[in-house]
Order: C-alpha cells, then sequence, then structure tokens
C-alpha cells in the first residue's frame, strides 16, 4: 500500500497549506510526528493539519470528520471541528484544543477535587455519547469496532513475554474472558479510546479542555469503553463509573471491566509482539501494574 504523508518535509507540507490558506504565509510552522494514522502540522499553535498517512488513513479521516460533524453539537465536551480539503491530497483542518496529554505522573499531581472534576467531565461525555441515535451515527459514518484478537493469538503471543510468574494470571484472565457472556448493556456508539493521550489537559488550570482523535470511535459493547482512562489511572476509571452511573441509572459491572482492563494490556502485547520493542516494555509495565492490583 503506498504511503502519503511521510515522504513529504515541513517546507512541503508549509506549501501545500499555504497554498489553500495564504494568510498563514508568514505563521510559525512545526511538525507534530505521534499519530499512526496522520502526519499533524501545528500552525501559531492555533491551528492543526492533518495529512493521512495512507489511503486507508484518509477514508478514516473522511469519516472522522463526518461523525464530529454530528457528535459536536451534541455533547458539553470540546472536540475538534475537522474541514476536509484536497489540495492536492486530501488533509484537514481545524483549531487546536489547547493542552496537552495527561499522563499517569500527572493524574497523581492532581488534587482530589481536580480528579473529581475530570471523573465527571469524563462520565457526561460518555453518557451523551452513549445516548446519540445509533441510527443517526451509522449514518454520519460509525460502524463496528475492530474486534480483538482470537484468545489463542493473545496465548501464542503475548502471553511468553511475561515474566513466569505472570502467566498463569494471563492464562486465566484469558479463560475467563472467553467465559464472559454478551455485554449486559449490549452496544452503544462510543469513543472506545478514553486515555490520556486523547485529552487536551491544561496543567497550569489543571483542566479538561477537550477530547480528540475520533477516529477509533464506532459501535461497541458498553463495559469497554470504561477500560481505556485505567491507562491514566485505575483511580480516574473508578470515579468516572461512579458518576456515569449516577448519570445513566446504568449499573456497571466492575469486575467484567477489570477483566477486559487486563485484557486490553495483553492484546496490545500480543500487537507488539513482531514491532520495535520500543513500545514493549511501557505495554508490559501497564500489565504488571495491573495484575498487581489483583
Amino acid at each position: 500500500m503506498p504511503i502519503i504523508a511521510p515522504t513529504l518535509s515541513l517546507d512541503q507540507f508549509r506549501s501545500i497549506i499555504v497554498a489553500a490558506f495564504p494568510e498563514l504565509e508568514g505563521a510559525q510552522f512545526s511538525l507534530l510526528t505521534e499519530g499512526w494514522d496522520s502526519v499533524a502540522v501545528d500552525v501559531d499553535d492555533a491551528l492543526i493539519f492533518k495529512f493521512p498517512r495512507e489511503p486507508d488513513a484518509e477514508v478514516a479521516l473522511a469519516r472522522e470528520a463526518g461523525l464530529l460533524a454530528a457528535i459536536g453539537p451534541a455533547i458539553t465536551m470540546p472536540v475538534p471541528e475537522l474541514q476536509l480539503l484536497q489540495n492536492p491530497r486530501l488533509f484537514s483542518r481545524h483549531r487546536k484544543l489547547k493542552g496537552e496529554h495527561l499522563l499517569t505522573a500527572d493524574y497523581e499531581h492532581l488534587a482530589d477535587k481536580e480528579r473529581q472534576r475530570l471523573a465527571e467531565e469524563m462520565a457526561a461525555f460518555f453518557a451523551q455519547l452513549h445516548a446519540l441515535d445509533r441510527e443517526a451515527m451509522a449514518a454520519a459514518g460509525a460502524t463496528l469496532l475492530d474486534s480483538w484478537p482470537a484468545p489463542d493469538y493473545i496465548l501464542e503471543r503475548a502471553v511468553p513475554l511475561l515474566p513466569a510468574e505472570r502467566q498463569a494470571r494471563a492464562e486465566r484472565t484469558i479463560a475467563a474472558w472467553q467465559a464472559l457472556p454478551p455485554d449486559p448493556h449490549g452496544t452503544i456508539y462510543g469513543f472506545f479510546d478514553g486515555h490520556g493521550w486523547n485529552m487536551a489537559f491544561d496543567h497550569q488550570r489543571r483542566r479538561l479542555n477537550g477530547i480528540y482523535d475520533f477516529a477509533d470511535s464506532g459501535f461497541g459493547p458498553l463495559h469497554q469503553e470504561f477500560v481505556y482512562p485505567s491507562l491514566v489511572s485505575a483511580d480516574l476509571t473508578a470515579r468516572i463509573m461512579t458518576d456515569y452511573e449516577a448519570i445513566t441509572g446504568r449499573v456497571l459491572d466492575r469486575e467484567r471491566i477489570n477483566l477486559l482492563t487486563g485484557i486490553l494490556h495483553l492484546v496490545e502485547i500480543a500487537w507488539e509482539a513482531d514491532g520495535t520493542e520500543q513500545m514493549l516494555p511501557t505495554l508490559l509495565g501497564f500489565y504488571a501494574n495491573w495484575a498487581g492490583r489483583q
């Protein structure tokens, strides 16, 4: 599959942007390379331009723009408003949500009232997303989430990479996952990526300014939504669940969410088994932290 964006330099990206927006000729441009699917260019710390890395990512970007057009007016959480352009290739423009990632160390420095405010905002965000009309979201481009890989795949690729003392726990976790009945709350449209790398968090004011990266959102089992905040903190996940229950009246199965959290960590280890090993120590650390709480 042909690669698109990485072949271009910052100057080339700048030329494409200025051709579409001549008023930005004198602006400051910087390259943001953290996205898996797209290369992002920051302009004057005010605008973000996203350039897909490959054709599949172009499809995903167009889909994300359609989803955000439906989501933005329906929720209180600030999200990007993507404007799509094609000159000469597809790319997008949106106003930057000011803030940085929220990592575990950052969360641990928050006061209790700041943690609680964040949890309440995330719970409201999830509740509002889950209340969106399924047919309307399907028309906007929402599809079923990609399934996690089969248990045998995880057993073969992830478990051997764990320390010996963690392997039996992993095998039991996978067996328990296999035995899970369908989600008691069924499927909803959700974000399914609510970790700190998708947050625009103002560390000076200690406030969440918005959420971004809806490319992986879609229809999936409700309980799976609450797995991803644990990448920031298990405390944050617990607070979000309590507030979500108060907003929606739904009762969440905490044991189910905890089990799915362990499976997510194993899935990501399995996916990275043939990678560069750059992320593997971090992923193994996530699993070790989870297993240590059991």
